[in-house]
């Protein structure tokens, strides 16, 4: 390897590259520099060697190029290009030269960095709808992605809790203030007692498939928009234990990462639209150690520096700061769930997703709603039409009666891992409440009915503008509805709400503290 600030200068030079510069200027991170020309991004791998990553030789810089290209081609296909040799020396290299190869880049299409959703969520831009495009995408890269052997060591419960002994171990010796030491020494505690009770659930997911080749840094700064086209960029290439991971664990990242930010409603919507999308929602016991590892990692990250020389006070403080929020955020996801059950009650088309919904980003519970189960159980695609007739097909008694079944096993799961849920189903039966109520009472949990409501002419109106929805209800099913519904009784705890007004929260949440 030539020397590196040499050959750095030399790219830093236009007649280094096949093609006009506009600008040249280089990004260095602790582990490789990138080049940016305008039109192209150039990224050359640093001759390291530390441990969980090794670029020492030529060679080796070549092979992570491929895999860093091989990988990232799933989720960027429209940023990433090629890998290209390095030839001439380090005083006059050329990119895509003749000649003996001195060192190896990947070539990438250079974008637009005020389109990364982090730069987004700085300028208020990110939403729910950004959310809502995402999560499938992301769900269909996990469900594409290679499987982990079941007899491999990846994501077997030793690997997944390796580093996150590691990384107590590793901020122990930067960490000096009481405070913080045993903040630490409580966050070490609850992570070894969650792997002990969750190592079996961790082992099953292995065995069924759940630990895939994931992305592995799917934090927002790593997300971008390409002609507006979601772009999901910068997987790990380099260690492969770090993307052999269980999806849960990946999806965690971004939720992390979100709350991290201060984007709390939108981490609240992520999860549960995640877990709708996939319904993998027996991951949901191993959320909150996922988050507090992944949190942990963040907190790590912004300590490493603590370790090296020639910190002045104020830097310390900062990086103490940053090391402070991450472990604040991991402490607030090792304390215990309140777990409640919630059930809307209405006609089809007066409002109950767009009601749930709001309750799943702004309390925190995760929903479930009978449209996407009913089609799941019978392997559609929610959005697919079932073309069944009004009490035939999908929508005949054995099938609602299965699908209230699998809502009431959902909800169950939900709570036991600490949730509130929230079953988004018009609950017209009387008979079908009262198992919810059973539930809640047996697991000593608050239960309440939104009873949400609409005139008449709202509820015509959304069912003739409905596309795309799992819902295929018309008028003439909400008129049967209307025909067959129990009445709410007086002995029910209902709140009703206008699916037009604004929620009223703080009466809800009144309700689920009682």
């Amino acid at each position: 390897m030539p020397d590196l600030s040499l050959l750095l200068a030399g790219l830093s030079r236009p007649e280094a590259y096949p093609h006009p510069v506009d600008e040249l200027r280089l990004i260095q991170t602790h582990i490789s520099a990138v080049l940016l020309t305008g039109p192209y991004a150039y990224k050359l791998k640093k001759p390291l060697d530390l441990g969980f990553l090794d670029f020492s030789t030529p060679e080796r810089r070549r092979h992570f190029c491929a895999e860093e290209l091989r990988l990232n081609r799933r989720l960027a296909p429209q940023l990433y290009i090629d890998v290209l040799p390095v030839t001439g020396s380090a005083e006059a290299p050329r990119i895509g030269g003749s000649g003996e190869p001195i060192d190896y880049v990947l070539r990438m299409r250079q974008f637009d960095p005020e389109q990364q959703l982090d730069r987004m969520l700085e300028r208020g831009e990110l939403d729910t709808s950004f959310i809502d495009r995402l999560i499938p995408r992301i769900a269909e890269f996990h469900a594409a992605a290679a499987v982990a052997p079941e007899d491999s060591d990846y994501g077997s419960p030793e690997t997944v809790f390796a580093p996150m002994q590691q990384n107590f171990d590793q901020l122990r010796p930067l960490i000096d203030d009481p405070a913080q030491q045993a903040q630490l020494a409580r966050l070490e505690a609850w992570t070894q007692s969650q792997y002990a009770a969750l190592k079996p659930l961790l082992a099953q997911r292995h065995a069924a498939g759940h630990v895939r080749e994931c992305h592995g840094d799917m934090h927002l700064g790593n997300i971008t928009l390409i002609d507006g086209e979601i772009a999901i960029f910068d997987g790990i290439e380099f260690n492969a234990d770090f993307r052999w991971i269980d999806v849960a664990n990946e999806i965690a990242f971004l939720v992390m990462d979100l709350a991290s930010r201060g984007a709390h409603e939108l981490a609240r919507h992520t999860l549960s639209a995640w877990l709708a999308t996939t319904g993998d929602y027996a991951a949901l016991p191993l959320m909150r150690f996922y988050l507090a590892y992944r949190a942990m990692v963040r907190a790590k990250v912004a300590s490493i520096r603590l370790g090296q020389p020639g910190l002045d006070t104020a830097e310390r403080d900062d990086i103490l700061a940053a090391y402070q929020r991450y472990a604040d955020l991991a402490e607030r996801y090792t304390a215990a769930g309140e777990p409640a059950l919630i059930i809307t009650h209405g006609f089809s088309g007066s409002g109950k997703t767009t009601v749930s919904g709001h309750v799943v980003d702004a309390l925190g519970a995760v929903r479930v709603r009978s449209d996407i189960e009913r089609k799941r159980l019978h392997g559609m695609n929610p959005a697919a039409d079932s073309h069944s007739d009004l009490g035939s097909g999908l929508y005949a008694a054995a099938a609602t009666e299965k699908t209230y079944a699998h809502l009431l096993d959902l909800a169950d799961t939900i709570m036991r891992a600490g949730y509130a849920a929230i079953v988004d189903a018009t609950f017209l039966d009387r008979d079908q409440r009262e198992r919810f109520a059973a539930l809640a009472a047996e697991r000593a949990c608050p239960f309440l009915i939104l009873a949400v409501a609409a005139d008449e002419a709202t509820v015509r109106q959304r069912l003739q503008l409905r596309h795309g929805d799992a819902s295929e209800a018309n008028a003439a099913v909400v008129a049967h509805q209307r025909h067959h519904a129990d009445p709410l009784g007086d002995d029910e705890p209902v709140i009703t709400v206008d699916s037009a007004a604004p929620l009223p929260l703080a009466t809800i949440e009144a309700h689920l503290k009682r």
